[in-house]
Order: structure tokens, then C-alpha cells, then sequence
């Protein structure tokens, strides 16, 4: 099983080296399809038990005396990890590969080479036993989303926002991984575990879990993400969604494991940062107009959602609840699950629909479904997936999580209950405005009608990409059917954090679940794949039955107008148009800001009788006076928190560039202040 693991990463490197020889379109990418394929049976055995390591002392240095060598090793909780990652990774990459390999594809050289570094990146950090060798797999990650984000070099204030995010998870995490090294005297993971309670341990908790945040993009450090995710090219930002986030939740995970009880504050906070996540993200999504920034900012509100169910195991941590932390985290792995899989569909199908239409612009997309009816598929799946409608696995998932908030009333202390409360009712509240962004995706981009597509335009993916589209599809609806399966699955990789026999507690029968907690409430996924056929089949053929057979013959109307038939062109229902009720019903969370202005524009219907415009001596057109409307919405966090902190910063900066007079025995006197004020702080802590 180590030899699975070794020559997953072997391939990886192929794939980096394959690149930066020159092959630009599909080699890279199925070697990348191959190593993932490896790394995830890899993850697969190592779920069920069997050792899975590789030695790397060599490849990183001598290794330390006193301390044990260095090594990638996976148990149940790195495989479901792996399981997870690589196997949408392994699809992914099958569809890049077909999407580079089209002539008229603006790939660079180094683009193979940086999407190879970001997988083998989350291999490492997965399955890292140490501290040292997790921060060498955490900063190879920064520096590959910097590189996918500048893919162009158009977007490059994108890629240094996600840089500096990504130096700042890697500053605190190094801080909290040291503070940790230094009380337990180790670098290794497991000895963490032992570090006593008290200041230094709560502050090492806070480190790592503000460094994990700032990758998953929670409020307020989710401002890199919607640029950084839109600035990379075509597939790559499934990548760097679906499967390269993972790792943020993985650290949660096992910090969790590692250093156990938190307090009560920390737990407060991170619920209400999810909630607020959750819901300014999905905010976001409804009211933008291009289509990879509504995904992008999805992968905000997902990011929410999923903390919000760590945030419950959290709270099981600090009442000393196993059950409440099984539901917790069993509900946050549900989320991740289906957010892998639809964010993976999703821009890999946003990929092939912007290749086809030259843009990411829903007016642009109107109806493009028809000429990418495979990148159309996907994208409708994807949408119903993170709608959270049945029977897909996202349905599951958000029914999960809504069931494990409402177990607040077995929680002891009014704090964890209003919290756990408010939580609800955000996430609630979130579900709904998905249904309203996805409709809206699907209405405007498979079903609306629109301009003809570009005539003699090919279609975006070959076969190998199209059949990686229909199963990243199937994923998203059958998971969903196998749910029980896919919680004993969960219930051996969660067993290091939380014992496999309390997650086991979410099966009441075979087919039947419940939120852990029995007695509450029941669903069944797998019957619904059964009833829901059914019942369509019998709408149906009662339908036919009360129509006498003129079921067929009735009058047939285009599926999506705006609210009267017929209505097209400029009258029509718009991306903008669509979306302008939700910005006005949410103004209060997005600052909408809306401007009326009169134009004067020709007369489009000049007087009869009047010649053509260029005919000598006939009047000029008459210009008719028109009213423009615009409504914007502004990034609150990026506007009232990071554009006041930047000016005070570059203010602090002029101050001190005063100070670089240029001589000499100033410069001296400096260093000894320094010098001096760096005795006195030791001398005070000794």
C-alpha cells in the first residue's frame, strides 16, 4: 500500500516534470489523473485499517537527533481525506486534460507543473506526522495557488491577494505549531496531545485554527478567495476548490484530535464567523453577474456551512458531549462530501461553457447549454446539488447539519443555546437564497432562451472530459442513494477524533437514518430514490388519464420567459434584472447602492414620412430622453475593515520611511534601542 502512495506522488512529479519539458495539453494531466487515482485507493486502504507509509528523512534533510524521522503516514482519518480529495481530483484532472487539449486553449508553460505541485502539496499536508514537514506542505500549497491565480498576467492583483492570505495562514500556523514544539519539547503531531491546559495551549489553538480559516475563506478572511478562485484558468479552479480546500478542514479535524477541548468562547465565535460566512457568501453568489464569481463565492457560503458543523462538535467538546460531537463533525463531513463533489462539477463545467461562449458573463451564457449540452448537464446537477435539493447529496448533507443545530436544547448553559440558535436560523435562511442563486443559474444558462451560439464553434470537451463530467454528475445524485455506506465510511475515518460506534448512531435501520441522537427525527435518502420515480410516473399517468390522451397535443410555450409570454430583448428578465429584488430584500447586508441617471438616446422610431438619416436635407434624428438604472452591492469586509487598515498601515509607513536619513550614527542608535528594548522584554519574562 506505501508502494500506491510512493508512485501516486511519482506521477505527480511526471506530470510537473512532463509540463516543464514542454508538453503543455494532455500528458501532463493524465499522469496528474493517474497519481491521483494512486493516492486515493492509497487513502482507501488506509481507511480500512492497513499501514500506509513512506520515510522522507532523506528527501527533507538529517533528520534531528533525539526526534523521530520524518515521514508521510496515513491512518483512518488522512485516507477518508485522501479518499475524498484525490478521487474528485482523479475526474478533474481527466477533464483538464481534454480541456488543454484543444488547439484554441490559452494554456502558458508551468501551468501542469503548478497544478501537479497544488495535488502533491495536499498529499503531504495530509499525511504529514510532524510539524516541519506539514508547514513544507502548507507552503508549497500557497505558492501553487499563487501561481494557478497568475496564471494570467491580467490577474495578478488577484494572485498577490491570494499570496498574502495564504502567508498569513502560514505565519499563524507556524506560531501555533512552535508554541506547541516548544511545550512538548517535539515536532511530531501526536506529541502535541500532551501539552497541559492553560494559556499557551489555548493560544496555539487559536493559531491553528485562524490559519486553517483563512484558507477555507471564513469571514473575514474570505476576501482572496472569490478573486483568486475566478483569476485561475479553466479546470484549475475546480482544483483549487473541490479538492485543495480539504486541507484547511483536515487541519480542523485534526486539531481537534490533537488538542481536544476548547474554550467556550472560541466555540461562540466560530459559530457565529460560520454563520455570518454562510450567509454573506451566498449573498454574494445571488447578486453577481459572471458566472465563476457566483461559484467562487459559493465556496464562501459552503465554507460557512461546514464550519458551522464543526462548530457544533466543538460544542459537544466543551460540554463534554461524544454524541453532540459525532453529529457535529458527521454533519460538516456530509457538507464537505457534497461540496467536493458539486464545486468539482461545477467549475469544471463553467470551464467548458465559458470556452464555448469566449466569457464568463451570464448575459454572455444565455442559453449556451444548447451548443455545451454536456457542460450544461453538469452545471444543472452541480446547481440542484448545492440548492440542497433531494434526492442529491446535498440535500442530505444540509439536512444533517439543520438536525444537529436543533439538538441545542440538549446542550447545558443559555450562551451554547442562543448561539447554536442563531446559527440555525442563518443557515436556514442560507438554504433558501441558494435555491434563489442556482434557480437562477439553470433559468439563464440551460433553459432561457438567448442569442444563437457562435456558428461552426466546437463543442469544449472531448469524450474523456465529457464522461468525467457525467460522473462527477453521478456522484452528486447516487451518493445520496448509498448514504448509509457512505456514513460507515465516514464512521471509520472520523475514529480518531470521535469513536466509529457514535457516528454509527446516525443509522436507525439499514436505510433509515437519524441525526445521531435517536428518537428525533428520521429521513430516508434511499427510499426517496424510490419514491420520487414512482410518484412522477403516477402524476403522470394521471395526467394522461384526466387529459384524454391530449397530454401530447397541447400548446407548447418556450419554458423561460420574463411574466408575460413572448417578452424578449431588452424587456426580458436579465442576469442583473433577476437578481435586482434579492440585492433591495438584502441591502442591509450587502450596502446595495443604487443610482437613477437620464440619457438621451436616438429615437429608435423616427416620424413616417421621414427619409433615411444620411439623405440630404432631412431632419437629424430626435434624441428621446431615457432613464438608466444601476444598483451595485459593495464587499463589506473589504470595504469597512481592510481599505481603512491598509490606509492607516501606508500612513505608518510614510512616518517611517522619515527615518531613513541616509547616516550612519543614526542607524546605530536605532539598533541599539532595539538592542536595549530586546534585554529589557527577556529580562522581564526570565
Amino acid at each position: 500500500m506505501s508502494g500506491l502512495f510512493a508512485a501516486g506522488l511519482i506521477l505527480l512529479a511526471a506530470a510537473a516534470a512532463a509540463d516543464l519539458a514542454g508538453w503543455r495539453s494532455g500528458p501532463p494531466y493524465v499522469l496528474g489523473a493517474a497519481g491521483s487515482a494512486c493516492l486515493a485507493v492509497a487513502g482507501g486502504f488506509a481507511l480500512a485499517g492497513r499501514t500506509v507509509r513512506l520515510p522522507v528523512a532523506g528527501w527533507l534533510g538529517q533528520p534531528v537527533p533525539g526526534q523521530p524521522s520524518a515521514a508521510l503516514s496515513a491512518d483512518r482519518l488522512s485516507g477518508l481525506f485522501l479518499v475524498m480529495a484525490f478521487g474528485a481530483a482523479a475526474l478533474v484532472s481527466v477533464a483538464f486534460a481534454s480541456w488543454a487539449a484543444r488547439p484554441d486553449t490559452p494554456t502558458r508553460r508551468g501551468l501542469g507543473a503548478d497544478y501537479a505541485l497544488a495535488l502533491g502539496a495536499v498529499a503531504v499536508i495530509v499525511t504529514a506526522r510532524d510539524a516541519f514537514t506539514a508547514l513544507f506542505g502548507w507552503e508549497a500549497l500557497t505558492i501553487a495557488f499563487y501561481l494557478l491565480a497568475g496564471s494570467s498576467r491580467r490577474r495578478s492583483q488577484a494572485a498577490q491577494l491570494t499570496f498574502a492570505f495564504g502567508r498569513l495562514s502560514g505565519a499563524a500556523l507556524l506560531a501555533g505549531l512552535l508554541l506547541l514544539a516548544a511545550k512538548s519539547h517535539s515536532i511530531t503531531l501526536a506529541s502535541f496531545s500532551h501539552v497541559p491546559g492553560g494559556a499557551a495551549r489555548t493560544t496555539a489553538l487559536v493559531l491553528l485554527l485562524a490559519g486553517f480559516a483563512v484558507k477555507a475563506g471564513l469571514v473575514p478572511l474570505q476576501v482572496w478567495l472569490p478573486p483568486g478562485y475566478a483569476a485561475a484558468p479553466g479546470p484549475a479552479r475546480a482544483i483549487m476548490a473541490g479538492v485543495c480546500v480539504n486541507v484547511a478542514f483536515y487541519g480542523m479535524w485534526r486539531t481537534l484530535a490533537l488538542l481536544g477541548r476548547p474554550p467556550g468562547w472560541l466555540v461562540g465565535a466560530l459559530l457565529v464567523l460560520g454563520a455570518v460566512t454562510a450567509l454573506l457568501g451566498i449573498a454574494h453568489a445571488t447578486v453577481q453577474n459572471r458566472l465563476n464569481r457566483v461559484i467562487a463565492y459559493s465556496s464562501v457560503e459552503n465554507t460557512g456551512l461546514i464550519v458551522v458543523g464543526f462548530g457544533v462538535a466543538l460544542t459537544g467538546a466543551a460540554v463534554h458531549d461524544q454524541r453532540l460531537i459525532a453529529a457535529g463533525l458527521l454533519a460538516a463531513t456530509l457538507q464537505m462530501v457534497a461540496h467536493t463533489a458539486a464545486k468539482s462539477l461545477l467549475f469544471t463545467s463553467a470551464a467548458g461553457l465559458e470556452a464555448g461562449a469566449g466569457g464568463d458573463d451570464l448575459e454572455q451564457l444565455r442559453a449556451r447549454a444548447r451548443r455545451t449540452p454536456w457542460s450544461g448537464f453538469g452545471l444543472a446537477v452541480g446547481s440542484v446539488t448545492l440548492a440542497g435539493l433531494p434526492p442529491t447529496v446535498g440535500f442530505v448533507s444540509e439536512w444533517f447539519l439543520l438536525e444537529s443545530l436543533m439538538q441545542q436544547f440538549r446542550v447545558p448553559g443559555l450562551g451554547y443555546r442562543l448561539v447554536l440558535a442563531v446559527a440555525g436560523a442563518a443557515v436556514a435562511l442560507t438554504a433558501g437564497f441558494a435555491g434563489v442563486t442556482f434557480v437562477r443559474l439553470v433559468g439563464l444558462v440551460v433553459k432561457r432562451d438567448g442569442p444563437e451560439a457562435v456558428r461552426g464553434a466546437p463543442l469544449t470537451y472531448g469524450w474523456t472530459g465529457r464522461g468525467a463530467v457525467v460522473v462527477l454528475s453521478f456522484c452528486c445524485l447516487a451518493i445520496s442513494a448509498v448514504t448509509p455506506l457512505e456514513i460507515r465510511v465516514i464512521a471509520a475515518g472520523l475514529s480518531p477524533v470521535v469513536p466509529s460506534g457514535l457516528v454509527m448512531g446516525a443509522l436507525k435501520s439499514p436505510w433509515v437514518l437519524q441525526p445521531v441522537f435517536a428518537g428525533f427525527s428520521i429521513l430516508s435518502p434511499s427510499w426517496l430514490w424510490v419514491e420520487m420515480p414512482l410518484m412522477l410516473l403516477v402524476v403522470m399517468l394521471l395526467t394522461w388519464a384526466v387529459s384524454g390522451g391530449r397530454l401530447l397535443r397541447v400548446r407548447r410555450v418556450p419554458p423561460w420567459h420574463s411574466a408575460t409570454i413572448g417578452v424578449d430583448g431588452l424587456d426580458s428578465y436579465t442576469a442583473f434584472g433577476y437578481a435586482n429584488p434579492t440585492r433591495r430584500v438584502l441591502a442591509g447586508v450587502l450596502h446595495t447602492q443604487a443610482e437613477v441617471q437620464e440619457i438621451m438616446l436616438e429615437d429608435p422610431d423616427p416620424d413616417e414620412g421621414a427619409g433615411p438619416p444620411d439623405r440630404p436635407g432631412d431632419p437629424e434624428p430626435e434624441e428621446v430622453a431615457h432613464l438608466r438604472y444601476a444598483s451595485d452591492v459593495v464587499e463589506v469586509v473589504e470595504t469597512y475593515l481592510y481599505r481603512p487598515a491598509i490606509r492607516a498601515f501606508l500612513a505608518v509607513v510614510a512616518v517611517a520611511k522619515r527615518l531613513q536619513s541616509g547616516r550612519l550614527d543614526a542607524y546605530l542608535l536605532y539598533m541599539l534601542i532595539a538592542l536595549i528594548a530586546i534585554i529589557a522584554v527577556v529580562t522581564a519574562l526570565a
